[in-house]
């Protein structure tokens, strides 16, 4: 009687003996670690190694790398450019506008940021640096400096459709005879003083009465004067906060209402 009620018992350790056996072996592989180019912008450490694949582009001596896309600006849109009738005055980061240098003016982009800017209709490439703001035209997103049009081919059409991407400046660095390339710190291109304009006006005081307009409904508003050709233009621009991102908000809630609102930075 007892080996027929253990015989049963027996064989269902055994099953489990042999089915244990027989189960395949789980490896738990650590995984790897990520992409240098995952790493968000404000925790880069001070330098960080540049992939072998991106090319460089040359300025004035020094060496500029197209910063990863993970975390760097790339955008495509209408190009112009500007020349003698701004040649000589004074540019948004102090600056004297020379239209023969390699300058341009962008909207949101920290000033000294450098630029890949590459005619989408002909092929052509320059590099130019961000030191103005503008164009102050919805969908336009560079004013090149006329040395720059003419690089890229776009000086007698006046307007161009490009890409521009952001460069990041490189360093070499030497270990015994080993020489590397390193990236220096950049802003982030997400973070600054960002405003949507809204209009602009010949009249002051129809600046002055949509500005008043915006701050009854609660909004930071101001004035920003702007001369051109002996005339002088009042723009009216609503603050757009800290990020480019919450400035895109602002922008999307009143281009309904005003269909040309566009975001700038300070």
């Amino acid at each position: 009687m007892l080996k027929k009620h253990l015989s049963p018992i027996i064989l269902l350790i055994s099953a489990l003996f042999l089915l244990s056996n027989c189960s395949p072996t789980v490896v738990r592989v650590p995984p790897a670690d990520p992409p240098i180019i995952s790493t968000p912008a404000k925790q880069l450490p001070d330098r960080v190694k540049i992939p072998p694949t991106q090319r460089p582009y040359k300025i004035q001596g020094k060496t500029y790398y197209p910063i990863p896309s993970a975390y760097g600006y790339t955008e495509a849109g209408i190009a112009s450019w500007y020349g003698k009738k701004f040649h000589g005055r004074k540019t948004s980061n102090g600056e004297t506008y020379d239209m023969y240098a390699a300058t341009a003016a962008h909207k949101t982009l920290p000033m000294n940021t450098h630029l890949l800017v590459e005619n989408l209709e002909n092929g052509t490439k320059t590099v130019v640096r961000v030191n103005d703001r503008g164009p102050f035209v919805r969908k336009r997103i560079i004013d090149l400096s006329y040395t720059a049009a003419q690089e890229v081919g776009m000086h007698i059409k006046g307007t161009a459709r490009v890409r521009i991407t952001a460069l990041g400046e490189a360093v070499s660095s030497s270990r015994g005879n080993k020489t590397e390339e390193h990236f220096l710190p950049y802003d982030d291109f997400n973070l600054g003083e960002f405003y949507v304009q809204i209009g602009s006006f010949t009249e002051k005081a129809n600046a002055v009465r949509l500005k008043e307009a915006m701050l009854a409904l609660g909004r930071k508003t101001v004035l920003q004067e702007f001369s051109r050709d002996s005339t002088t233009y009042y723009r009216v621009q609503v603050r757009g906060g800290r990020t480019l991102v919450d400035a895109r908000k602002v922008e999307e809630s009143l281009e309904e209402r005003y269909p040309g609102a566009f975001v700038i930075a300070r």
